[in-house]
């Protein structure tokens, strides 16, 4: 998805979860931290602070119940835009302080 790929922490696919933890693996292999729901509402919101070598991380909603593969690929697309919009910025302010 545009380069950016979902890694489990919670395992879903064991047990049906509403809620729990995951990673979002970013074009460049860095990494951010999503606290993930299902739900109707739209969230995304900051949780944790970027750092050094991670980009953050986010309490975000998805609309879709994390029941198959398609479903959290759809879940991913969903938030994918805002995604980049932080990976990018994280990665303008770390090649900054890099060059400095």
């Amino acid at each position: 998805m545009d380069g950016f790929t979902f890694g489990m922490i919670t395992d879903f696919e064991a047990e049906p979860a509403g809620y729990g933890d995951a990673f979002v693996i970013a074009p460049d292999n860095s990494r951010a931290g999503l606290v993930w729901e299902v739900s109707e509402a739209q969230v995304f919101e900051q949780v944790c602070a970027a750092t050094e070598d991670r980009w953050g991380v986010w309490a975000v909603t998805f609309p879709l119940p994390m029941t198959s593969r398609d479903n959290v690929a759809r879940n991913l697309a969903s938030i994918v835009v805002q995604l980049k919009v932080k990976w990018e910025t994280w990665k303008d302010r770390i090649g900054a302080v890099e060059k400095g």
